[in-house]
């Protein structure tokens, strides 16, 4: 599930302009080969990749029965993009009709690809922000996690995470965790920055609260400390760091 990220200042929708080479593939095929492209948010959480219509190896065929996304601007033109004999049927978007810069470019469906890759390395899930950072520090403050006043975890060895736009969050090791009074969820979660996540959901006498707590066996190498450590929603318990009770922050996750 996404979260909140920091928009630039500029433009409506706002954007910015990315110099990453930035490639994708589809059956093994390049579809795109982009050195400098625009960032377009039309969402609050991330950002898309608008492209020069040059750096699109393909034809883009405009669709005229196509049904809106509705994660794109009001107004957008669709398009199929034909690469030799196959067709990504919807597959992108833009805003011809526009005056400004975005009427030149054209932004593909993540998924309408098989692969993407910032210079070599991989993107998964959706375009990575550029104003998106994420510190994993090791930590020696006193955590305390408990709801309706039981104790689901204590520790004095949390790995804080700090990701821009979202409040800082304690992993803690599975050993410190009263992993007794949770349960596998069938929920998962994807995130381009951190990777692939599993969730426990939490038995309290006879309440039981929905994925509760998360954590990230593999995680991209940039959250790498936080391998096999699990966090709890502070939106859903109550969390102590060093005797002090946290104010429960106000996220989309409330």
């Amino acid at each position: 599930m996404p979260e909140p990220s920091v928009l630039p200042p500029q433009g409506d929708p706002p954007r910015v302009t990315g110099h990453k080479w930035i490639r994708g593939y589809v059956s093994g095929e390049k579809v795109v080969d982009s050195r400098q492209f625009m960032f377009v948010w039309e969402i609050p959480y991330w950002p898309w990749w608008f492209f020069s219509r040059e750096d699109i190896l393909g034809e883009l065929v405009e669709r005229a029965d196509a049904t809106p996304d509705p994660t794109a601007t009001r107004g957008a033109t669709r398009y199929d993009i034909v690469i030799g004999d196959r067709t990504l049927e919807n597959a992108a978007w833009g805003y011809p009709k526009r005056t400004d810069d975005l009427a030149e470019l054209v932004a593909i469906e993540f998924e309408a690809l098989d692969h993407w890759f910032e210079e070599d390395v991989e993107v998964f899930v959706h375009p990575r922000g550029p104003f998106t950072r994420l510190d994993a520090l090791a930590s020696s403050r006193h955590v305390t996690v408990s709801i309706d006043g039981t104790m689901l975890a204590e520790t004095i060895k949390p790995t804080v995470l700090y990701e821009t736009g979202v409040p800082a969050r304690y992993y803690l090791p599975m050993t410190d965790v009263r992993m007794d009074l949770l349960h596998s969820s069938d929920r998962q979660s994807s995130c381009p920055y951190k990777g692939d996540a599993q969730y426990w959901s939490a038995q309290i006498g006879d309440r039981n609260v929905d994925d509760i707590a998360w954590s990230y066996t593999l995680p991209r190498h940039e959250a790498l400390p936080i391998a096999g450590l699990v966090c709890f929603y502070d939106e859903l318990v109550d969390t102590d760091i060093d005797g002090i009770r946290q104010k429960r922050p106000d996220t989309h996750f409330t």
